[in-house]
């Protein structure tokens, strides 16, 4: 069963219907016992950093998802902001993140995109697999959508699972233990994004 953390931001819905068709158990998880009850768990995000926290925050799920986490190590996948939430700081706030991965969310330097892009970087691109980790099986440079002006940062190279090129390139998706993220949004990335997340339900 995976639990797709409902603290009021991302389409829960979306991430539902996809499981449903792959004939895979997902259901929206408000109370602790709700994420007790699941394999894994998926926290998906949009909006602004510190926002995205401080819901988090009052939805009563922070302490127990750390549990689920980082105490029963349950396979967790952030998506777009659910990943920034992921690492230590963000440069789009001042709250603290939770430090599941050790990184950083830093913003697209303008200056480096020199015209030829603009933000936010909103639609189809490329995300590049450094690794045959499970999450990208049978995936190679597929494409998938991103709407975001902020990206991860982490502190290790062994972090970072893919890459994407927007006027500079960086880790669209990432990896520490059983935790895992996205930049990109699956849940509306047509196949790409439905194998991607079939992958995360069968992790092993």
């Amino acid at each position: 069963m995976i639990a797709l953390v409902d603290y009021g931001l991302g389409n829960i819905q979306a991430f539902a219907n996809i499981y449903r068709r792959l004939g895979i158990e997902a259901y929206p998880a408000r109370t602790t016992t709700d994420l007790r009850q699941a394999a894994r768990i998926i926290l998906p995000g949009v909006g602004a950093f510190d926002w995205a926290m401080t819901r988090l925050q009052e939805s009563g799920l922070r302490e127990a998802l750390d549990e689920e986490v980082l105490g029963a190590k349950k396979p967790v996948l952030g998506i777009c902001v659910g990943m920034q939430m992921m690492a230590r700081s963000s440069e789009e706030g001042i709250l603290p993140g939770l430090a599941w991965i050790d990184a950083t969310v830093v913003r697209f330097d303008t200056r480096l995109l020199a015209g030829k892009t603009h933000l936010p970087h909103m639609g189809w691109n490329d995300a590049k697999p450094l690794s045959s980790d499970t999450l990208f099986s049978g995936l190679d440079a597929s494409q998938y959508y991103f709407l975001h002006s902020y990206f991860l940062r982490p502190a290790r190279q062994e972090n970072i699972l893919a890459i994407t090129s927007y006027g500079v390139t960086f880790s669209s998706a990432a990896r520490s233990g059983n935790v895992y993220g996205t930049q990109f949004h699956p849940e509306k990335s047509h196949q790409s994004g439905v194998q991607l997340l079939k992958n995360f339900a069968v992790l092993t």
